[in-house]
């Protein structure tokens, strides 16, 4: 794992706090149009992903890392494909964790 250049667990709630820094987001990938894929965050926001998506295939949930470049969208460094189903509810809890008390244990 790269320590060099962390990356903030987030949700779409969360992502207005981190603009202009590195984060990681799970998507549910909604489309796409023009250059740019729409999402659904895990807490039901919707947001832009910028940036070219792999070769292969977009799953129903992917998790992005890359700049928070406004409150409702991120340009895209990583995409990493979940699959089709995901447990939202947990992943909200970790960026609730990672954002709050416990935030010197995540990168």
């Amino acid at each position: 794992m790269d320590t060099s250049k962390p990356a903030i667990f987030v949700n779409g709630g969360l992502l207005p706090m981190h603009v202009q820094k590195r984060v990681r987001i799970v998507i549910q990938v909604l489309g796409s149009d023009r250059g740019a894929v729409i999402g659904k965050s895990t807490d039901d926001h919707q947001l832009t992903v910028k940036g070219t998506p792999p070769s292969v295939p977009l799953t129903n949930f992917v998790e992005v890392i890359g700049i928070a470049d406004s409150e409702k969208s991120i340009q895209a460094e990583i995409w990493t494909n979940f699959g089709d189903t995901f447990d939202t509810y947990s992943y909200n809890q970790l960026c609730q964790l990672a954002n709050g008390e416990y935030q010197l244990l995540f990168l």
